[in-house]
């Protein structure tokens, strides 16, 4: 199978200035490093009529195409049963029925984060079991073997981070997310993952699990968010940030690309053009500071 990089929305709504700016460095490591490029659409939970569409047309806009046919998460549901029966039949999972304040309230190790598992329901017997499925639907969690994993970032190094006993379906019976993707990466061939750096510390988790799983851990690179000047990550709400808003106030979608392009301390210039001067350890390791600019 082909090595890939990949960039994966959730379509909740049109992709901002931050996420257009993750999906070009995306790009750019996996071109710069011989691989294909694909896209999936992350649409178990949070899904907008329109928005898929919306995504792919802005992503093309600003210069990203993909090398094979975008995948969709919610055509691969019988995968991630699948890997939830494997690690099921292994004594690896068992069902939770907290609910998220019990667990936000439940004390927890010195040097567990704050919401981390903390295993209240994992040696419950068949009969206390029986009695919370009465009255609550049961999520099913990883039983963990270890409190943390590490992994290699190609931008911070190696890194050390909490696991816990984590979701692997949720109470209503969506898939969660750190087992999604750890299938979906493997199944697609994807050996290298380009992402925002808000995503490092559930990356142990998904590495971990991929070893239980016997599949493949990819390379990693958290690159820094673009936020906005309270030093806040970008949202929707910071004005415009969306190439639909900008457009509107008369920015094009090729200057946005070129800011973007800017900000990496590359030139200006469509994406293959740019990909020449692009290495990956020139990234600027600070965030990326919005600012509309002027029409």
């Amino acid at each position: 199978m082909t090595s890939a990089g990949r960039f994966a929305p959730s379509p909740s709504g049109e992709l901002h200035v931050g996420n257009l700016r993750t999906a070009i460095l995306a790009w750019l490591f996996a071109k710069s490093s011989g691989r294909n490029f694909l896209l999936r659409v992350e649409d178990l939970d949070r899904a907008r009529s329109g928005a898929e569409e919306e995504q792919l047309r802005d992503l093309q806009a600003v210069g990203v195409g993909w090398d094979a046919a975008v995948v969709r998460q919610t055509e691969r549901l019988e995968l991630y049963h699948q890997a939830i029966g494997r690690l099921t039949a292994e004594g690896r999972t068992y069902e939770c029925f907290c609910t998220r304040r019990e667990i936000q309230e439940a004390p927890s190790a010195p040097h567990a984060p704050q919401g981390a598992y903390p295993g209240t329901c994992r040696r419950l017997s068949h009969a206390e079991r029986e009695i919370r499925r009465a009255t609550r639907p049961a999520s099913i969690r990883l039983r963990a073997e270890v409190s943390e994993w590490g992994v290699e970032d190609q931008l911070h190094g190696h890194y050390v981070g909490v696991v816990d006993d984590f979701v692997l379906r949720r109470n209503d019976g969506v898939t969660a997310y750190n087992l999604a993707v750890v299938v979906d990466d493997a199944q697609q061939g994807i050996d290298q993952v380009v992402r925002g750096d808000d995503l490092l510390s559930s990356t142990p988790r998904q590495a971990y699990l991929a070893t239980l799983l016997g599949l493949p851990v990819p390379e990693y690179a958290h690159v820094p968010l673009v936020v906005n000047h309270d030093g806040v990550r970008l949202a929707k709400r910071d004005g415009a940030v969306t190439l639909g808003d900008l457009a509107a106030v008369g920015i094009p979608a090729e200057r946005v690309r070129d800011l973007i392009l800017e900000s990496l301390q590359l030139p200006a210039a469509p994406l293959l053009d740019a990909l020449p001067h692009f290495t990956p350890q020139n990234v600027p390791m600070t965030p990326w500071v919005w600012t509309t600019p002027r029409a």
